[in-house]
């Protein structure tokens, strides 16, 4: 009973100590994936405002990365880049 009641809190200790290293990890990985999305956000939004439009395809794309961005806790410019984006003329398939 003795080695059990040492041992417990030792092997408690430990899976704490591991949940928060992966915990650590997650977060750094949620921060990498919310940058590199706000990159490619930036670079779709300046190529298109300066085109005055957007193809269909580039929009969808635009949104779907948008919502991602905004999932991981990112807003601010790319908000307002969204809503100047939302302003375009859209680009149809043959135009």
């Amino acid at each position: 009973m003795n080695t059990y009641n040492v041992a417990l809190p030792i092997f408690m200790g430990y899976i704490v100590w591991l949940l928060k290293r992966q915990n650590g990890r997650r977060d750094a990985n949620s921060r990498g994936t919310m940058l590199l999305l706000r990159v490619q956000l930036i670079e779709y939004h300046d190529k298109y405002i300066a085109l005055k439009e957007i193809p269909s395809y580039a929009y969808e794309n635009f949104c779907e990365m948008y919502e991602a961005y905004h999932a991981l806790g990112g807003n601010g410019m790319i908000t307002k880049m969204k809503h100047e984006i939302d302003d375009l003329h859209l680009k149809m398939k043959g135009e």
